[in-house]
């Protein structure tokens, strides 16, 4: 059985089980059931090393009243020896034991960040419209190893409870008063704890929502320090980072506080209860109830007793940990996309028409389509309706942090009302997405076609890509399914050989995080490229010139169609060096298409092109004479 690292197949895959999200608490039984037989092996394995121990101070005893007090070497080292035997088997135990639970804590680390990885490649770009980078980092990794430490407490304090059991047991049959008071202990310790948890839990749910509101910040900062070194807002933004670092340490030190109050009844009572047993123990052999031999029996198991108290007060801890993690998690991994898979997917006809019902646009298969807009935004809108992309201003989920001045019933209250809250609103984005997207292929509705088929036939290239570290060919070619040829083809068309050649070892040449390394307009033309090598069906570039130079601009217009020929692509500009190469051009008004036709008949004869594209420089039947004779 290969359980690591951990197959996730949710959310991603159609019927793959998913994650229960309802609650944190069902969220982490869902845990528990997923490491399976593992966590079943780990008790049994707990079980086995925990046990076994708790017949050690019994044989001590044993050794002492027929061995040593009755002067018989022979019986004390048939007792000696079986200890031995007993410990080294501990020893064994423990080792195997030691490999099973750190075997469940990766599966359940790395088994949460492959979640949240597939959470992620499912919502696309809505999940960082609903959720700040931070939070989504610190599920993935801080939180996943809360889960990882949860596997491994829970199952050493199950198999502690049940050797605590046993000694309660042992202990009984010699002697019931102190039996009693073994089997007490544990209880007094849950019992006086308990009103210190809720506390700590609510100061650790405070300090994890600042700390990944600090981590929120510090990946804004650094990836935008370029430009704050450039507005000299370095000090700004550093304040504010400082400011935060407080807030964070502030709110770990009250947890702490609570935590040490947690640690210190633990370590009280634990002692007290050695103590007890000890004087209780003096008095029994004082009275001739109890031998020596079982007396040190009684005194190694009050020893022994302490490491099982301490696993509780541990467990409290971890658990109440886990549950601000968990709480966390589900906020994350209980989204729902705001896309609905349909119940009859109909293929999706590349070669057709696309018609947007709310421009009036109609974009004909095989041309270079241009479409300028004196309002980016709205030529970007337009961009995100053929990607079946959600609007900027949609996406957003009710806020699941609970302001810090509300405590207790009311906190639960607001909780519980903004749970009901998203929870209604999922189920409005979900009705929202059964209606008709209003962009046509072929005569068919995006809405009707699995997204997957979407993405697979239609690419949008926006004005903020990502560019991953990794080396140039994995950056260009992500799935390897590229010819040198091809590579160096789309390497050309995007004027990027500047780009090839800025990299020691070409296309083995390593890009850092971001392309920090590579300029505005390098990594603009790398991300152009890697469009390119991708030959969608239907290709969509928004602004892809807008940070290169002119000559560079000019090559690259000269060079895109004859490399898209054939294939639909459209282009948002409004660079009269693109605008000369389209084989047709729209013009939106509002977001409305109002005039379509080439570059030279429109610069002629629509005056609301011209002050978009000339911008009232230069003479117009000069511009559109130029431009009739490039083409």
């Amino acid at each position: 059985m290969r359980d690591f690292p951990p197959q996730t197949r949710a959310y991603t895959d159609r019927g793959a089980e998913t994650p229960d999200t309802r609650t944190p608490r069902a969220f982490l039984w869902w845990m528990v059931r997923q490491n399976g037989g593992l966590f079943v092996a780990g008790l049994a394995v707990a079980l086995i090393w925990m046990v076994p121990q708790t017949v050690g101070p019994w044989m001590v005893g044993r050794a002492i009243d027929t061995g040593i007090v009755a002067g018989d070497s022979a019986v004390t080292t048939r007792w000696v020896l079986a200890l031995a035997v007993v410990t080294l088997f501990g020893a064994c135990s423990g080792i195997a034991f030691h490999t099973v639970i750190v075997r469940e804590w990766l599966i359940a680390l790395y088994g949460t960040t492959k979640l949240v990885t597939r959470k992620a490649l499912q919502l696309g770009h809505v999940l960082t419209r609903r959720t700040p980078t931070g939070e989504v980092l610190s599920v993935s990794g801080s939180d996943g190893d809360q889960f990882g430490a949860l596997m491994e407490i829970t199952t050493r304090a199950i198999s502690q409870l049940v050797a605590y059991l046993v000694v309660a047991g042992i202990v009984l049959t010699t002697s019931v008063r102190m039996g009693v008071l073994v089997l007490v202990s544990a209880p007094l310790l849950v019992v006086l704890g308990m009103p210190l948890l809720r506390p700590m839990q609510r100061w650790q749910g405070v300090e994890r929502s600042r700390n990944s509101e600090l981590t929120s910040m510090s990946t804004d900062i650094v990836g935008g320090l370029r430009i704050l070194r450039g507005i000299g807002g370095e000090d700004t933004f550093g304040g504010n980072y400082a400011g935060q670092s407080q807030r964070v340490r502030q709110s770990g030190v009250s947890a702490g506080r609570w935590l040490a109050a947690v640690e210190s009844v633990g370590v009280l009572l634990s002692g007290g209860f050695v103590v007890a047993l000890m004087w209780l123990g003096t008095r029994e052999v004082a009275q001739g109830r109890l031998t020596v031999g079982e007396l040190v029996s009684f005194l190694g198991y009050g020893l022994f007793l302490i490491q099982p108290m301490r696993t509780f007060v541990e467990f409290a801890q971890k658990w109440t940990r886990s549950v601000v993690s968990a709480r966390k998690a589900v906020a994350v991994l209980g989204q729902r996309p705001p896309w609905v898979h349909p119940d009859d997917p109909a293929p999706l006809r590349a070669d057709g028409d696309i018609v947007d019902e709310a421009s009036g646009l109609t974009i004909r298969p095989g041309v270079l389509t241009m479409v300028v807009s004196a309002v980016p935004d709205d030529s970007a809108a337009l961009a995100d309706r053929l990607g079946r992309y959600l609007p900027s201003d949609e996406g957003a989920l009710v806020s699941d942090e609970i302001p810090e001045e509300l405590k207790g019933r009311a906190a639960r209250r607001e909780r519980s009302a903004r749970a009901v809250a998203r929870e209604e609103q999922a189920r409005r984005d979900e009705e929202r997405a059964r209606l008709p997207w209003g962009v046509t292929v072929g005569g068919v509705d995006l809405s009707q076609v699995a997204l997957d088929d979407v993405r697979r036939h239609i690419l949008v290239s926006d004005t903020s890509p990502q560019v991953f570290a990794g080396t140039l060919r994995s950056a260009v070619d992500p799935l390897d399914r590229l010819t040198l040829e091809q590579a160096e083809r789309a390497l050309y068309t995007a004027a990027a050989d500047d780009v090839y050649d800025a990299l020691p070892g070409g296309w083995q040449g390593e890009l850092e995080e971001r392309g920090r390394g590579l300029s505005g307009g390098q990594r603009q033309r790398l991300v152009l490229m890697r469009a390119l090598a991708a030959d969608p069906d239907v290709l969509v570039l928004v602004e892809p010139t807008s940070a290169v130079d002119a000559h560079t601009e000019a090559r690259i217009a000269e060079r895109l169609g004859a490399h898209r020929e054939g294939r639909t692509t459209v282009v948002m500009t409004a660079s009269p060096l693109l605008l000369h190469h389209a084989d047709e051009i729209v013009l939106l008004e509002q977001g409305v298409a109002t005039a379509r036709g080439r570059h030279a008949d429109l610069l002629a004869d629509s005056p609301a092109y011209r002050s978009v594209v000339v911008r009232g420089e230069g003479d117009v039947s000069v511009l559109a004479h130029h431009s009739e004779e490039s083409r």
